[in-house]
């Protein structure tokens, strides 16, 4: 009986420990470094599923049911962004571009890639009110307006690789988008390196095109954290991949809505949205040929002088 009445205590004490254990558990996975998550909001080139998750308040209402608050930041810059992720102002990068990640690496800050935001090599462009620019040999010597270390940069030098040509053969002159358009229009530029919207406009206007990226360039966006956020909060980083997720659902299933919500955003018509959707691949899987564009990026980087240590693209990748 005694023997019987001990085993029973026994099994009383496992279950209760059992019980203390999974608490403990269930409380660290529900812990979290910060009350508040704060991410990018970039809407431009054409950042359909940026869009739709600020109408819908998708991460406010997914990181409000997990007692957290919720704040948008429109950094745009790569930079900006970059550095403002290593400081812990930002815990996630919603659309960046792979060479600002890149370069983030290689000055040796700790950032990794969640997973895939978008390619459109179509987007990016290059654009002359010259019909007569139609090679890399008519660039020679042209002055080319557009943002140095970035999709476009490199889409430019990857035309000039064509005819065993480089940025030094050209006038290159480093401005964001919109200042490129104006160059471009001003006549202080021959060619203006656009994307989005812009590139739109500038081909609307009737400006000549000289090239996209189709077969130059990948034009890869990724989403971003740091390692250290994510091994302390890793529901945050999950929660965000499910709302990627069902975002990139609800787009493919109410594409009208989502262009709509769009156009409006980024002043375009609706036509302009339906008509540049298509450039666009949004997606969240990351495949092996992503990664080797990515690592011809990080190459193209290394070689151009814009960083000083070659990357291994294939730690860029967040260990989860």
């Amino acid at each position: 009986m005694k023997k019987i009445i001990a085993l029973a205590l026994s099994v009383v004490m496992i279950l209760a420990l059992a019980g203390c254990g999974s608490s403990e558990t269930d409380e660290a996975q529900n812990s979290f470094t910060v009350d508040k998550v704060t991410m990018t909001y970039v809407k431009a080139p054409l950042n359909v599923p940026s869009i739709v998750e600020k109408a819908q308040k998708s991460f406010e209402n997914a990181f409000g049911e997990l007692g957290l608050g919720f704040n948008y930041s429109e950094l745009t810059s790569g930079a900006d962004q970059t550095a403002a992720l290593a400081s812990g102002d930002i815990q996630i990068l919603n659309a960046v571009g792979g060479t600002s990640v890149i370069l983030s690496a290689a000055n040796g800050a700790d950032i990794k890639i969640i997973s895939m935001y978008s390619t459109s090599p179509k987007a990016f462009a290059i654009y002359s009110k010259d019909s007569e620019i139609n090679s890399p040999e008519d660039l020679k010597g042209k002055t080319v307006a557009g943002p140095k270390g970035t999709i476009l940069h490199e889409l430019l030098s990857a035309y000039l690789a064509t005819a065993d040509m480089t940025a030094d053969d050209v006038n290159f002159v480093s401005m964001d988008i919109p200042s490129a358009l104006s160059a471009l229009e001003s006549g202080s530029a021959d060619c203006a390196l656009l994307a989005g919207a812009a590139a739109y406009n500038c081909a609307a206007s009737g400006a000549h095109l000289i090239t996209d990226g189709e077969g130059l360039v990948d034009a890869a966006i990724f989403t971003a954290t740091t390692q250290k956020f994510y091994d302390s909060n890793r529901k945050i980083i999950d929660t965000f991949l499910r709302v990627q997720s069902e975002t990139l659902d609800y787009i493919s299933e109410n594409t009208d809505e989502a262009l709509k919500l769009t156009a409006e955003e980024n002043g375009l018509n609706t036509a302009a949205a339906k008509e540049m959707y298509p450039l666009y691949d949004f997606r969240s899987e990351i495949t092996g040929e992503d990664l080797a564009s990515l690592q011809q990026t990080a190459d193209f980087m290394l070689n151009s002088g814009l960083i000083e240590n070659a990357v291994d693209v294939s730690t860029l990748i967040l260990n989860r």
